[in-house]
């Protein structure tokens, strides 16, 4: 214990004054005679002592109660435990993610109290002291040191940020702004075991003060992922919205109800359980098709944790499937009418010995129709497209050439019959292949099926899409890197009719669509890098803008059709935006937060000290209220007073002298 006015002692004087009192009884006394005193002598000696015992008792009372009294105005108090550095620079970590917005014990904001914890600092440190306060956004304030005054009005304007930080990146970030070995940072978060990441060895030379925002059993409700079950659905076709909903708490949630807002109206609503600390799956039916742009909005209530209620998704449904043709006349074929809808596809029909081969690259399905004979530099064009990932549909020409399509197909056996054989009879498909899923409403089996006749024969083929009815393949598909797909005859009216079959729209449809690559995703997070998109005509001096809740134009690069746009993690939130070229709409893209973001477990602060090795360089603040932080910050750094004690003890005293006097008779 020390004394903060030590020279006040001298007013320890006073205590000689009930000493004198106590030593010079001035009051006269009275004598009374007795005639015999004899059986007096015992009372009297009796009553002495007891008069002793009392005037001594409050001499102690009076002393004790002057002693502390004048120790109350000489300040005693305990020496703080640490002293601020003489560079008088201190840099403040305040976590702003979107997790802080949990409640505490006392029903206030994660993010509410971390800013009173740094305000209850700023206030007590000494005016001359520098402050750098560093946010998950690392804005541009964070650059630099600020006065009292700034670093005060600058927390005015934290608000919760969408963007989550490492332990790794707020280290580097404090490090890199450092000028000086002799540093103070206060690192105030929450610790969320999902998103601090592996734990970085701290600067030895700098004192690490951890505060943790301990939040009051959190528990959440989120969603985990969403999924078209068709992510291109062409012409509109019926969809399924597949929704996985996790629950991060302790309790089972009963009869969550989602709803599903498409374009700002009410399109379904659905109902869920989910265990605690599981996943569930529901479903919404798309069932009356969608076309264009589409915003859809998940929604849900779930008190107090409610940053991410809300889940967004884009249905981009403008892209047109990109169909190349390679055939052996100008006139117009049954392939190219079939993907005659201008409004779903981009058809292209080139003659086979004249052709620009990087049209093959862009194309989201190649048709080969009707070649006898399949050059080298073709074939190999087209393997080149399977083997890069790439949709080959290869139909034969009426009288095919083995070597040829041996070369290309490379396939374990490929044969031509000899023997033009009658047409027979497909079978009818098999309903369980996914590849027919939708496609059909009424699954019978009474289904008049096309005729044609086997001219390429590749063996047997179990999965094959559709077969003859001697189980031989009619149509089937190989993954060799990419798709490639193979008729057994020619698309002409003398060796089949399946061109004029209902099935044969169908089934064109989802070769094309399965073959649809580099398809705008329904949703990216705030944490990815960047979002591709596919683009015609886009020319370098055209800048493609996201607009949303503000309008960005993002740094962007075109890789031939392609263009890579960067995700301005600072300036973007969650939400839709629109992907604007020069006037026109090309494209709508939705973020979300993170879903670590979500999982709100928490480390204590002695997990977070044990992890990193403890050190004399750590220390941690146990307080969870402002109030608690404020006491806590005093005592270490300015002592724990104790003349309130001191002045309560000399009251004490006195109480006891007014007792001692009342009723010690």
């Amino acid at each position: 214990m020390s004394l903060l006015y030590p020279s006040f002692l001298w007013a320890l004087g006073v205590l000689s004054i009930p000493i004198i009192i106590h030593l010079f009884n001035f009051r006269r006394t009275t004598r009374v005679y007795f005639s015999n005193t004899r059986f007096l002598k015992d009372v009297k000696e009796a009553t002495t002592a007891k008069r002793k015992l009392k005037h001594y008792l409050i001499l102690a009372s009076r002393l004790l109660l002057l002693a502390f009294l004048v120790l109350a105005f000489c300040q005693p108090i305990i020496p703080a435990t640490e002293q601020l550095g003489t560079t008088r620079n201190v840099t403040f970590y305040l976590d702003n993610s979107q997790s802080m917005s949990a409640q505490l014990k006392d029903k206030s904001r994660g993010l509410d109290a971390s800013i009173s914890f740094v305000r209850s600092i700023v206030e007590l440190f000494p005016a001359d002291t520098r402050y750098n306060l560093i946010t998950n956004d690392f804005a541009p304030f964070s650059n630099s040191f600020k006065t009292k005054t700034e670093v005060l009005d600058l927390l005015t304007q934290v608000r919760l940020s969408p963007i989550s930080r490492s332990m790794q990146e707020i280290s580097d970030r404090i490090q890199q702004n450092s000028k000086t070995h002799e540093k103070e940072v206060f690192w105030i978060s929450d610790f969320q075991k999902s998103t601090l990441g592996n734990l970085p060895a701290l600067d030895s030379t700098t004192r690490w003060h951890l505060v943790p925002v301990q939040f009051d059993a959190p528990a959440n409700v989120f969603i985990d992922t969403a999924y078209l079950e068709n992510p291109f659905a062409a012409g509109g076709e019926r969809n399924m919205l597949t929704v996985k909903v996790r629950n991060d708490g302790a309790r089972d949630v009963e009869q969550l109800n989602l709803k599903l807002t498409i374009n700002n109206i009410q399109a379904a609503t659905t109902t869920v359980s989910v265990p605690r600390g599981g996943i569930n799956e529901t479903s919404f039916d798309l069932a009356t098709g969608l076309t264009g742009l589409n915003e859809a909005r998940i929604s849900f209530n779930d008190f107090p944790i409610s940053f991410d209620n809300e889940f967004y998704l884009a249905f981009n449904f403008t892209d047109k499937i990109r169909v190349v043709e390679i055939k052996n006349s100008a006139s117009a074929t049954v392939v190219e009418k079939v993907f005659g809808n201008r409004q779903v596809f981009a058809y292209r029909g080139f003659m086979s010995g004249n052709f620009d081969y990087s049209e093959l690259e862009q194309a989201d399905l190649v048709v080969v129709n009707g070649l006898n004979s399949i050059n080298s530099s073709l074939s190999l064009a087209l393997r080149t497209v399977v083997n890069q990932g790439g949709s080959v549909l290869v139909v034969p020409g009426v009288q095919p050439d083995v070597t040829s399509y041996r070369s290309l197909l490379q396939l374990p056996v490929v044969n031509v019959m000899e023997k033009k054989e009658e047409m027979v009879e497909l079978d009818r498909p098999d309903f369980s292949n996914p590849f027919f899923e939708k496609v059909f409403e009424e699954k019978s089996i009474s289904l008049t099926m096309p005729k044609a006749t086997k001219m390429l024969d590749w063996g047997n083929d179990r999965s094959a899409i559709l077969r003859f009815k001697n189980d031989q393949p009619f149509l089937s598909r190989f993954d060799q890197g990419g798709k490639l797909y193979v008729m057994a005859c020619a698309l002409e009216s003398s060796t089949t009719d399946f061109f004029n079959h209902a099935l044969f729209v169908p089934v064109m449809y989802r070769l094309a669509a399965s073959g649809k690559k580099n398809s705008t995703r329904p949703y990216y997070t705030l944490h990815e890098s960047f979002v591709g998109l596919r683009m015609d005509s886009l020319r370098s001096d055209e800048p493609l803008k996201l607009i949303g809740k503000t309008e960005i134009i993002p740094g962007q690069r075109s890789v031939g059709d392609q263009v890579f746009i960067d995700i301005p993690r600072f300036s973007i939130t969650q939400g839709f935006y629109k992907v604007v070229l020069r006037s026109d709409t090309v494209s709508l893209l939705a973020f979300n937060l993170d879903k670590d973001e979500s999982v709100l477990a928490q480390y204590s602060g002695d997990e977070v000290i044990k992890a990193l090795g403890g050190g004399k360089n750590l220390s941690i603040f146990q307080a969870t209220t402002t109030g608690a932080f404020s006491n806590e910050i005093k005592e270490r750094y300015l002592g724990t007073p104790l003349w309130k004690y001191a002045l309560m003890l000399s009251f004490l005293f006195l109480v006891v002298e007014i007792l001692l006097i009342r009723f010690l008779k």
